[in-house]
């Protein structure tokens, strides 16, 4: 039989970093007391207006650069009808006819057979990203029969941003996602914590035989985590397959991940084509944006978004970042991908370099195979290290000064992870721990009686 191919687009919805909602003036925060930042344009009462938040519109112009979109200088806003009891509303504030940014690319790698040293580099499409409105929490009580609604979240701002079915892995899926997250987090458009819902993935599969058309595909749903988006594409590409093989059909459905048995489970059929009656939103003027050749000259500079200005302070990105670790200090590119992928560990890198006279390339083998081996054994973070970059330069200075030797060096280390405030030095004598100079002078003392001797 023929080989199946696996088809993957992923649709990803990415929280603004912004301290109003995207339509009001009502604070963003996460884990507010429910129903606390809720303005009466966010619950929908009569006669309320949005006024568009001019802070989303420049995060989402910097993302669109970012990701080589081209951006739409006149975008429109579109009602999107959904009647659920977290949407008072009863429609969505989204962008479907013109969004503000489209036709883009992500370009992304990852490894061969999981090995580092072996790394292809890739690019996912981006059809668009657009701007709309977040919906609120339905929280269920099973003991008391109720759902309640929280409506802290309805009218934060999103951008979603529409990958094209460019992928056919689990393992590709998260490291274009793991590549995107990065990126926005170096804008500062989106913090992009998704166990905080600020980064929610919705994944398309399919499956075909070469020279055949696309398959039918599910849309798994509100995935919450990289590592549970491998897992469930690539769960749910075998569920398809198995299906097919077996003489089975695929339905056209939405399905949810269970990551304590790590399934995809059904959650509602798309057989019927759902209707969400777009219309264009009539409480909303369109979005007219410029650039330094268009702008008017008589124009009030802020009250307006320059596409040029925002371009020429975009951050380094980070695969400029991976290039200039591995330009400045002589490390592998696979070491790079490490450093940028785990939050905050570049920067203990770099701090650990500066404080020690250790070479960058065993610095590196003492981040990535003690500290982070630690780190995620505990499953702490980078913040949250027990041994401070101070204390671990003070270490690798004892080594390289050659006053210990690397098995005590090892033994200094464990001791340090306990965050008992201590230093190398103290542990060092502590613990009685061979000092390398007090060896060399006894081999000194030895050699000169064997030459004594020698000369008698």
């Amino acid at each position: 039989l023929a080989p199946w191919i696996p088809v993957v687009g992923l649709e990803i919805h990415a929280q603004i970093s912004s301290n109003s909602k995207l339509f009001s003036g009502s604070q963003v925060q996460f884990a507010a007391p429910p129903n606390s930042l809720v303005s009466f344009f966010d619950a929908s009462l009569p006669g309320t207006l949005p006024v568009l938040n001019r802070r989303c519109v420049e995060a989402a112009v910097m993302t669109g650069l970012a990701l080589n979109c081209s951006i739409n200088k006149k975008s429109l806003f579109d009602r999107k009808h959904y009647f659920y009891a977290d949407l008072p509303a009863g429609y969505q504030i989204t962008q479907q006819r013109v969004p503000i940014a489209v036709n883009g690319s992500l370009s992304y790698s990852l490894c061969i057979d999981n090995k580092m040293s072996q790394m292809v580099t890739k690019t996912v499409r981006i059809k668009q990203i657009q701007l709309e409105q977040d919906s609120g929490k339905s929280l269920h009580d099973d003991t008391r029969c109720q759902t309640l609604v929280d409506l802290n979240r309805a009218g934060v701002g999103l951008m979603e941003v529409v990958m094209e079915p460019d992928m056919c892995c689990g393992e590709e899926a998260a490291a274009a996602v793991r590549e995107l997250q990065l990126i926005l987090q170096a804008l500062g458009s989106s913090q992009a914590v998704m166990a905080e819902g600020q980064l929610r993935v919705d994944a398309n599969v399919s499956v075909h035989h070469p020279g055949e058309p696309y398959g039918v595909r599910t849309e798994v749903k509100n995935i919450n985590s990289i590592r549970f988006l491998a897992k469930a594409v690539d769960y749910e590409i075998q569920r398809q397959i198995e299906e097919l093989e077996n003489g089975g059909t695929i339905l056209n459905e939405t399905r949810a991940f269970d990551s304590k048995h790590g399934c995809t489970v059904p959650m509602r059929d798309k057989e019927g084509k759902q209707d969400y009656r777009f219309m264009p939103e009539p409480n909303l003027p369109p979005l007219i944006l410029y650039d330094t050749k268009s702008l008017p000259a008589n124009m009030n500079h802020q009250q307006v978004i320059n596409i040029d200005w925002i371009h020429e302070r975009l951050p380094d990105l980070p695969s400029v970042k991976r290039e200039k670790l591995v330009e400045q200090y002589g490390i592998l590119p696979e070491h790079s991908f490490t450093l940028l992928n785990e939050d905050g560990l570049a920067e203990f890198f770099e701090s650990v370099v500066k404080q020690t006279q250790m070479k960058p390339k065993k610095v590196i083998g003492w981040i990535l195979n003690d500290l982070l081996s630690y780190l995620k054994q505990h499953s702490l973070t980078v913040k949250e290290s027990p041994v401070s970059s101070f204390l671990l330069a003070d270490l690798l200075n004892l080594l390289e000064k050659k006053e210990i030797s690397s098995t005590a060096a090892k033994q200094v280390l464990v001791e340090l992870w306990k965050g008992e405030g201590k230093t190398p030095l103290e542990i060092v004598k502590e613990q009685k721990l061979e000092l390398l100079h007090d060896q060399k002078e006894l081999e000194q003392i030895c050699q000169a009686v064997i030459d004594g001797q020698e000369n008698e």
